[in-house]
C-alpha cells in the first residue's frame, strides 16, 4: 500500500474510533447529568465519580495518543480490527460505569462494587491493547517511554487484581487514586504531543 492511500486509510479509521470512543463519553456525561438532575433518584458515590472522571480521562487519552497511528504507512484489517475492539473495550468500561437501571442495588457504588470483577478484567485488558498499540506505532514510539511505561503493565494488573478481589471500599478508592495519579503523570510528561 502506497503512503498516499494510507494517509486516505487513516482519518476514516480515527472516525470509527472516534466514533466509539464519543459513545463512551456521552454514556459517562449523561450519568453524570443525571446523578445532577435527580439527585435523589439513585446514590450518588464519591467512588464512582472518580472512576467517571478518570475513564472519561482515559476515553480522551486514547482518542489523542491514536492520532500518532497517522505514521502507519502498512494498515492491514489485523491492524483496524485490533483498533476497533480496544476502543470497544474502552467503552464497555463506560457503560460498566454508566448503566441503564440500577433499582436492584442500593446505588452507583453497590452497582460498581457487585460488578468490579467485570470493571477490572476489562480494565486489565487495556494494559495488554495498550502494549500492542504502542508496539503497532513503532519503536520510536516505544523507545520514548522508557523503563515507565514497562513497569506500568504489572503495576496495573496488580492494582487490578487487587481491586477484583476485594471490594472493601477503601481498597477501591485506593485503586482509582493510584490510577488518577498514573494519569496525571503521563499527563505531565507527554501531554504536549503525540509522536
Amino acid at each position: 500500500m502506497d503512503p498516499h492511500s494510507a494517509a486516505e486509510i487513516f482519518p476514516h479509521i480515527r472516525i470509527v474510533l472516534g466514533t466509539i470512543i464519543g459513545l463512551g463519553i456521552t454514556r459517562l456525561l449523561m450519568t453524570v447529568a443525571g446523578v445532577i438532575q435527580h439527585p435523589g433518584r439513585n446514590r450518588a458515590s464519591l467512588l464512582h465519580l472518580l472512576w467517571v472522571f478518570s475513564i472519561l480521562v482515559e476515553l480522551v487519552l486514547f482518542w489523542w495518543w491514536e492520532f500518532a497511528l497517522y505514521d502507519i504507512e502498512h494498515w492491514t484489517i489485523g491492524i483496524i480490527l485490533f483498533l476497533v475492539a480496544y476502543s470497544v473495550i474502552l467503552f464497555l468500561l463506560a457503560a460498566l460505569l454508566s448503566p441503564d437501571n440500577i433499582s436492584e442495588y442500593a446505588g452507583y457504588e453497590d452497582f460498581f462494587i457487585k460488578r468490579r470483577r467485570w470493571f477490572f478484567g476489562l480494565f486489565a485488558a487495556t494494559f495488554f491493547f495498550d502494549t500492542v498499540d504502542t508496539l503497532i506505532k513503532g519503536a520510536h514510539h516505544w523507545d520514548r517511554f522508557a523503563a515507565a511505561y514497562a513497569i506500568q503493565i504489572p503495576l496495573g494488573l496488580v492494582l487490578c487484581g487487587v481491586a477484583i478481589a476485594f471490594g472493601d471500599r477503601r481498597v477501591q478508592l485506593t485503586a482509582v487514586l493510584l490510577h488518577m495519579v498514573y494519569q496525571a503523570f503521563w499527563i505531565s510528561m507527554f501531554f504536549y504531543s503525540v509522536n
